[in-house]
Protein backbone atom coordinates (compact mmCIF):
# COMPACT_ATOMS: atom_id res chain seq x y z
CA UNK A 1 0.00 0.00 0.00
CA UNK A 2 3.03 2.50 1.01
CA UNK A 3 4.73 1.31 -2.02
CA UNK A 4 1.45 2.56 -4.40
CA UNK A 5 0.96 5.80 -2.27
CA UNK A 6 4.41 7.18 -3.22
CA UNK A 7 4.82 10.37 -4.16
CA UNK A 8 8.83 10.09 -5.46
CA UNK A 9 11.18 7.30 -7.48
CA UNK A 10 13.78 5.78 -5.23
CA UNK A 11 16.27 7.79 -3.72
CA UNK A 12 19.37 6.19 -4.78
CA UNK A 13 21.89 9.15 -5.82
CA UNK A 14 24.54 11.60 -3.64
CA UNK A 15 21.76 14.79 -4.28
CA UNK A 16 18.65 13.16 -4.39
CA UNK A 17 17.82 13.45 -0.75
CA UNK A 18 18.87 17.11 -0.56
CA UNK A 19 16.98 17.40 -3.66
CA UNK A 20 13.41 15.66 -1.86
CA UNK A 21 13.66 17.49 0.94
CA UNK A 22 14.08 21.29 -0.68
CA UNK A 23 11.27 20.31 -2.80
CA UNK A 24 8.62 19.26 0.09
CA UNK A 25 9.72 22.50 1.85
CA UNK A 26 9.13 24.73 -0.81
CA UNK A 27 5.84 23.05 -1.58
CA UNK A 28 5.28 23.63 2.29
CA UNK A 29 6.21 27.06 1.96
CA UNK A 30 4.80 27.88 -1.12
CA UNK A 31 1.23 25.96 0.25
CA UNK A 32 1.47 27.95 3.24
CA UNK A 33 2.14 31.61 2.07
CA UNK A 34 -0.19 30.86 -0.61
CA UNK A 35 -2.88 29.73 2.35
CA UNK A 36 -2.13 32.48 4.33
CA UNK A 37 -3.32 35.09 1.57
CA UNK A 38 -5.91 33.83 0.60
CA UNK A 39 -7.38 33.51 4.17
CA UNK A 40 -6.66 37.27 4.23
CA UNK A 41 -8.50 38.36 1.24
CA UNK A 42 -11.54 36.20 2.91
CA UNK A 43 -10.92 37.96 6.02
CA UNK A 44 -10.72 41.52 4.46
CA UNK A 45 -13.92 41.09 2.43
CA UNK A 46 -16.08 40.29 5.61
CA UNK A 47 -13.99 42.52 7.87
CA UNK A 48 -14.04 45.74 5.25
CA UNK A 49 -16.97 44.91 3.18
CA UNK A 50 -20.44 48.08 2.99
CA UNK A 51 -22.80 47.26 5.66
CA UNK A 52 -25.23 49.18 3.49
CA UNK A 53 -25.62 52.18 0.50
CA UNK A 54 -24.38 54.49 2.70
CA UNK A 55 -22.18 53.35 4.89
CA UNK A 56 -18.25 53.94 4.53
CA UNK A 57 -17.03 50.60 6.09
CA UNK A 58 -14.87 50.09 8.56
CA UNK A 59 -11.96 52.44 8.63
CA UNK A 60 -8.71 51.70 7.04
CA UNK A 61 -5.30 52.89 8.71
CA UNK A 62 -2.09 51.97 8.17
CA UNK A 63 -0.10 49.50 10.56
CA UNK A 64 3.81 50.09 9.54
CA UNK A 65 5.06 47.09 11.64
CA UNK A 66 2.53 45.04 9.80
CA UNK A 67 3.39 46.16 6.09
CA UNK A 68 7.60 45.94 7.21
CA UNK A 69 6.60 42.20 8.20
CA UNK A 70 4.47 41.31 5.45
CA UNK A 71 7.05 42.14 3.03
CA UNK A 72 10.41 41.59 4.76
CA UNK A 73 9.57 38.08 6.03
CA UNK A 74 8.41 36.44 2.54
CA UNK A 75 11.61 38.48 1.01
CA UNK A 76 13.26 36.68 3.82
CA UNK A 77 12.03 32.92 2.57
CA UNK A 78 12.15 33.35 -0.87
CA UNK A 79 15.59 34.47 -0.74
CA UNK A 80 16.92 32.08 1.10
CA UNK A 81 15.31 29.12 -0.86
CA UNK A 82 16.71 30.82 -3.69
CA UNK A 83 20.33 30.49 -2.29
CA UNK A 84 19.88 27.07 -1.14
CA UNK A 85 18.78 25.88 -4.46
CA UNK A 86 21.08 27.92 -6.19
CA UNK A 87 24.16 26.21 -3.71
CA UNK A 88 22.15 22.57 -4.96
CA UNK A 89 22.37 23.82 -8.47
CA UNK A 90 25.48 24.18 -8.57
CA UNK A 91 26.97 21.05 -6.59
CA UNK A 92 24.97 19.10 -9.35
CA UNK A 93 26.58 20.80 -12.03
CA UNK A 94 30.14 20.41 -10.87
CA UNK A 95 31.37 16.63 -11.33
CA UNK A 96 34.01 15.73 -8.32
CA UNK A 97 37.67 15.57 -9.86
CA UNK A 98 38.11 12.34 -9.38
CA UNK A 99 35.11 10.74 -11.20
CA UNK A 100 34.65 8.36 -14.07
CA UNK A 101 34.47 9.60 -17.09
CA UNK A 102 32.33 8.25 -19.93
CA UNK A 103 30.61 8.74 -23.11
CA UNK A 104 26.78 8.76 -24.24
CA UNK A 105 25.59 9.34 -27.65
CA UNK A 106 22.17 9.80 -28.13
CA UNK A 107 20.34 8.06 -31.41
CA UNK A 108 17.11 7.73 -32.35
CA UNK A 109 15.86 5.59 -29.91
CA UNK A 110 18.47 4.57 -28.34
CA UNK A 111 21.55 5.28 -25.80
CA UNK A 112 24.99 4.31 -26.55
CA UNK A 113 26.89 4.20 -23.57
CA UNK A 114 31.71 3.50 -24.10
CA UNK A 115 33.81 3.04 -20.98
CA UNK A 116 36.85 4.27 -21.23
CA UNK A 117 38.09 0.66 -20.75
CA UNK A 118 36.69 -0.24 -23.80
CA UNK A 119 33.27 -1.73 -23.09
CA UNK A 120 30.06 -0.47 -24.55
CA UNK A 121 26.70 -0.12 -24.02
CA UNK A 122 23.11 0.25 -25.30
CA UNK A 123 20.01 1.14 -22.99
CA UNK A 124 22.73 0.15 -20.43
CA UNK A 125 25.33 1.58 -17.98
CA UNK A 126 27.12 -0.13 -15.60
CA UNK A 127 27.93 1.77 -12.59
CA UNK A 128 30.01 1.16 -8.80
CA UNK A 129 28.59 2.21 -5.84
CA UNK A 130 30.53 4.93 -3.96
CA UNK A 131 32.15 6.65 -6.88
CA UNK A 132 30.70 9.79 -8.70
CA UNK A 133 30.25 9.19 -12.33
CA UNK A 134 30.27 12.17 -15.23
CA UNK A 135 28.97 11.64 -18.50
CA UNK A 136 30.09 13.41 -21.29
CA UNK A 137 27.24 13.19 -24.20
CA UNK A 138 26.35 14.30 -27.15
CA UNK A 139 23.02 13.40 -29.91
CA UNK A 140 23.46 12.29 -33.53
CA UNK A 141 20.04 13.30 -34.29
CA UNK A 142 17.20 15.41 -32.62
CA UNK A 143 17.41 16.30 -28.90
CA UNK A 144 17.20 14.63 -26.15
CA UNK A 145 17.01 14.12 -22.54
CA UNK A 146 19.42 11.86 -19.89
CA UNK A 147 16.88 11.29 -17.03
CA UNK A 148 17.46 8.83 -14.24
CA UNK A 149 14.46 9.86 -11.81
CA UNK A 150 16.25 7.60 -8.45
CA UNK A 151 19.31 9.95 -9.02
CA UNK A 152 17.47 13.08 -9.34
CA UNK A 153 19.30 14.25 -12.72
CA UNK A 154 18.08 15.25 -16.00
CA UNK A 155 20.82 16.72 -19.07
CA UNK A 156 19.62 17.69 -22.38
CA UNK A 157 21.47 16.23 -24.72
CA UNK A 158 21.88 18.43 -27.96
CA UNK A 159 23.59 17.84 -31.66
CA UNK A 160 26.49 19.38 -32.43
CA UNK A 161 27.65 20.01 -28.84
CA UNK A 162 28.47 18.23 -25.88
CA UNK A 163 27.13 18.37 -22.67
CA UNK A 164 27.88 17.29 -19.07
CA UNK A 165 25.87 15.61 -16.14
CA UNK A 166 27.04 13.51 -13.38
CA UNK A 167 26.23 11.54 -10.07
CA UNK A 168 27.06 9.36 -7.76
CA UNK A 169 24.75 6.30 -6.47
CA UNK A 170 24.25 5.41 -3.09
CA UNK A 171 23.07 2.14 -3.29
CA UNK A 172 22.75 -1.02 -5.31
CA UNK A 173 19.96 -1.33 -8.03
CA UNK A 174 18.71 -1.08 -11.37
CA UNK A 175 16.86 2.11 -11.92
CA UNK A 176 15.07 3.46 -14.76
CA UNK A 177 16.66 5.64 -17.76
CA UNK A 178 14.38 7.57 -19.93
CA UNK A 179 14.72 10.36 -22.85
CA UNK A 180 12.59 13.13 -21.80
CA UNK A 181 12.78 15.19 -24.53
CA UNK A 182 10.43 13.98 -27.47
CA UNK A 183 12.55 13.19 -30.02
CA UNK A 184 10.26 11.62 -32.49
CA UNK A 185 8.04 8.82 -33.38
CA UNK A 186 9.23 6.16 -30.84
CA UNK A 187 10.49 8.46 -27.97
CA UNK A 188 8.43 6.52 -25.42
CA UNK A 189 10.64 3.56 -26.26
CA UNK A 190 13.80 5.34 -25.86
CA UNK A 191 14.14 3.50 -22.16
CA UNK A 192 17.08 1.79 -20.77
CA UNK A 193 18.35 0.75 -17.18
CA UNK A 194 21.28 2.04 -14.88
CA UNK A 195 23.05 -0.75 -12.77
CA UNK A 196 24.45 0.38 -9.84
CA UNK A 197 27.01 -1.88 -8.37
CA UNK A 198 28.73 -2.74 -5.51
CA UNK A 199 32.92 -1.95 -6.27
CA UNK A 200 33.37 -5.70 -6.60
CA UNK A 201 30.31 -6.87 -9.10
CA UNK A 202 31.95 -3.64 -11.03
CA UNK A 203 35.01 -4.77 -11.41
CA UNK A 204 33.99 -7.98 -12.12
CA UNK A 205 31.83 -6.97 -14.92
CA UNK A 206 34.71 -4.79 -16.74
CA UNK A 207 36.98 -7.95 -16.46
CA UNK A 208 34.06 -10.18 -17.68
CA UNK A 209 33.62 -7.82 -20.57
CA UNK A 210 36.65 -7.06 -21.66
CA UNK A 211 37.04 -6.00 -24.92
CA UNK A 212 40.15 -5.84 -27.20
CA UNK A 213 41.26 -2.81 -26.36
CA UNK A 214 40.58 0.46 -24.30
CA UNK A 215 38.35 3.24 -25.89
CA UNK A 216 42.10 5.39 -26.23
CA UNK A 217 43.79 2.89 -28.15
CA UNK A 218 40.49 2.07 -29.93
CA UNK A 219 40.71 6.05 -31.21
CA UNK A 220 44.50 5.20 -31.92
CA UNK A 221 43.32 3.42 -34.50
CA UNK A 222 41.08 5.62 -36.02
CA UNK A 223 43.76 8.50 -35.97
CA UNK A 224 45.88 6.78 -38.50
CA UNK A 225 42.60 5.75 -40.13
CA UNK A 226 41.77 9.21 -40.99
CA UNK A 227 45.28 10.15 -41.92
CA UNK A 228 45.57 12.28 -38.67
CA UNK A 229 49.23 10.69 -38.20
CA UNK A 230 50.16 12.41 -41.18
CA UNK A 231 49.97 15.68 -40.64
CA UNK A 232 50.00 15.92 -36.48
CA UNK A 233 53.37 14.48 -35.99
CA UNK A 234 54.63 13.54 -32.41
CA UNK A 235 57.75 16.67 -32.93
CA UNK A 236 57.90 20.15 -34.20
CA UNK A 237 57.97 19.00 -38.41
CA UNK A 238 54.50 18.14 -38.71
CA UNK A 239 52.51 20.66 -40.73
CA UNK A 240 50.47 20.96 -38.10
CA UNK A 241 50.10 21.42 -34.09
CA UNK A 242 51.69 18.47 -31.99
CA UNK A 243 48.40 17.09 -30.20
CA UNK A 244 50.83 15.71 -26.64
CA UNK A 245 48.80 17.48 -23.85
CA UNK A 246 46.69 19.51 -25.36
CA UNK A 247 43.58 18.18 -23.88
CA UNK A 248 42.39 20.84 -21.15
CA UNK A 249 45.28 23.24 -22.05
CA UNK A 250 45.01 27.10 -23.51
CA UNK A 251 45.20 27.78 -27.27
CA UNK A 252 46.30 30.68 -28.66
CA UNK A 253 43.94 30.85 -32.18
CA UNK A 254 44.62 32.80 -35.28
CA UNK A 255 42.32 35.90 -34.16
CA UNK A 256 44.63 36.16 -30.90
CA UNK A 257 41.81 34.38 -28.96
CA UNK A 258 42.72 31.86 -26.69
CA UNK A 259 40.86 29.40 -26.15
CA UNK A 260 40.77 25.62 -23.95
CA UNK A 261 40.96 22.48 -25.56
CA UNK A 262 38.25 20.88 -23.74
CA UNK A 263 36.20 18.26 -25.34
CA UNK A 264 33.59 20.79 -27.32
CA UNK A 265 36.49 22.89 -28.86
CA UNK A 266 38.15 19.27 -30.13
CA UNK A 267 34.91 18.27 -31.55
CA UNK A 268 34.64 21.45 -33.41
CA UNK A 269 38.02 21.44 -34.40
CA UNK A 270 37.00 17.70 -36.08
CA UNK A 271 33.78 18.75 -37.83
CA UNK A 272 34.63 23.01 -38.44
CA UNK A 273 38.62 22.48 -38.82
CA UNK A 274 38.01 26.70 -40.03
CA UNK A 275 36.35 28.18 -36.84
CA UNK A 276 39.21 28.30 -34.40
CA UNK A 277 42.43 27.58 -36.70
CA UNK A 278 45.98 27.69 -34.28
CA UNK A 279 48.13 30.68 -34.28
CA UNK A 280 50.81 30.32 -36.78
CA UNK A 281 49.16 27.59 -39.50
CA UNK A 282 47.55 27.18 -42.29
CA UNK A 283 43.85 26.06 -42.33
CA UNK A 284 44.19 23.05 -44.55
CA UNK A 285 42.56 20.37 -42.14
CA UNK A 286 39.76 18.65 -43.93
CA UNK A 287 36.37 18.78 -42.85
CA UNK A 288 35.10 15.73 -41.67
CA UNK A 289 31.23 16.44 -41.11
CA UNK A 290 29.39 12.85 -42.71
CA UNK A 291 32.70 11.10 -42.51
CA UNK A 292 33.22 10.35 -39.02
CA UNK A 293 30.46 9.50 -36.78
CA UNK A 294 29.91 10.41 -33.18
CA UNK A 295 31.01 7.72 -31.84
CA UNK A 296 34.44 8.00 -33.27
CA UNK A 297 34.89 10.98 -32.41
CA UNK A 298 34.11 10.07 -28.92
CA UNK A 299 37.01 7.55 -29.11
CA UNK A 300 39.50 10.46 -31.06
CA UNK A 301 39.22 12.35 -28.05
CA UNK A 302 39.70 9.55 -25.52
CA UNK A 303 43.18 8.84 -27.51
CA UNK A 304 44.20 12.94 -27.46
CA UNK A 305 43.30 12.71 -23.57
CA UNK A 306 45.58 10.17 -23.38
CA UNK A 307 48.22 11.66 -25.03
CA UNK A 308 50.82 12.64 -22.78
CA UNK A 309 52.97 15.99 -22.84
CA UNK A 310 56.45 15.70 -24.70
CA UNK A 311 59.06 13.94 -22.96
CA UNK A 312 61.18 16.50 -21.00
CA UNK A 313 58.36 18.75 -21.50
CA UNK A 314 56.74 20.96 -18.75
CA UNK A 315 53.70 20.69 -18.62
CA UNK A 316 51.79 24.22 -18.25
CA UNK A 317 48.89 24.94 -16.32
CA UNK A 318 45.64 26.12 -17.26
CA UNK A 319 45.12 29.21 -15.17
CA UNK A 320 47.37 32.18 -15.16
CA UNK A 321 49.40 31.18 -18.15
CA UNK A 322 49.64 34.07 -20.65
CA UNK A 323 48.88 32.98 -24.64
CA UNK A 324 53.03 34.01 -25.12
CA UNK A 325 54.06 32.32 -22.56
CA UNK A 326 52.26 28.90 -23.22
CA UNK A 327 53.54 29.04 -27.64
CA UNK A 328 57.00 29.80 -26.29
CA UNK A 329 57.79 26.65 -25.00
CA UNK A 330 58.89 23.92 -26.42
CA UNK A 331 56.12 20.97 -27.56
CA UNK A 332 53.51 23.43 -27.34
CA UNK A 333 51.74 25.36 -29.79
CA UNK A 334 51.75 29.15 -29.93
CA UNK A 335 52.80 32.06 -32.36
CA UNK A 336 55.37 30.34 -35.46
CA UNK A 337 55.30 26.87 -33.39
CA UNK A 338 54.34 23.36 -34.55
CA UNK A 339 53.37 21.86 -31.16
CA UNK A 340 51.37 20.97 -28.13
CA UNK A 341 48.16 22.80 -28.20
CA UNK A 342 47.23 22.82 -31.71
CA UNK A 343 43.46 22.01 -32.31
CA UNK A 344 43.10 18.31 -32.88
CA UNK A 345 41.84 20.25 -35.63
CA UNK A 346 43.48 22.67 -37.73
CA UNK A 347 45.89 20.30 -39.25
CA UNK A 348 45.73 16.81 -41.02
Amino acid sequence: MLTRLRLLPDSASSVSGEVNFFFFLMVLVCGTVALAIAVFIIYCGFRYRRRHPNAMGAQVRYNVPVEVAWTVIPLLLFMGMFAWGAKLYFDIERPPNNAIELFAVGKQWMWKIQHPEGQREINELHIPVGRPVRLTMTSEDAIHSFFVPAFRTKQDVLPGRYTTTWFEATKPGKYHLFCAEYCGAKHSGMIGYVYAMTPRDYQTWLTEGAPEGSLASTGEKYFHQFGCANCHHFNEQGRCPNLRGLYNRPVQISTGQTVIADESYIRESIMAPDAKVVYGFDAIMPNFTGVISEEKIVALIAYIKALGPQPGTQQPSSSGTSPKEYGAQPGIAGPGATSNSGSYVEKR
